[in-house]
């Protein structure tokens, strides 16, 4: 098997809340299970683009999920060889929200003052 190159974080709040943790195990073991595939796929095998994963402008990139009749998006930052996972959402349209990549972004600064 190949080395990782990526091992994954996850980004905890203030009071040591991590919400991309939460949001996955509130979901179904399936889903549960294809998304953590997808982050596997990009621990890995990184750098890697589409259709697993693709950049987002300013340290933030995307890991893509198809799931049985929805999408799934976790955003992510790299730092060294940490992937640190900092929002994700299911897709309800084509675009992604400008709320769902304000909350990702505004968790990428806090991240890195911390």
């Amino acid at each position: 098997m190949a080395a990782k190159k990526l091992t994954v974080a996850f980004f905890a709040t203030e009071t040591g809340a991590m919400p991309v943790r939460d949001w996955l195990l509130a979901m179904s073991s399936e889903d549960r299970r294809k998304i953590g595939e997808d982050i596997r796929t990009v621990e890995f095998g990184w750098p890697i683009g589409m259709p697993v994963s693709r950049p987002l402008g300013k340290g933030l990139y995307e890991v893509r999920t198809n799931l049985k009749d929805r999408i799934a998006r976790v955003f992510f930052t790299i730092d060294g060889d940490k992937m640190v996972l900092l929002h994700g959402f299911i897709k309800k349209s084509q675009e992604t929200p400008d709320s769902e990549l304000a909350l990702a972004r505004s968790r990428l600064q806090k991240f890195r003052r911390s």
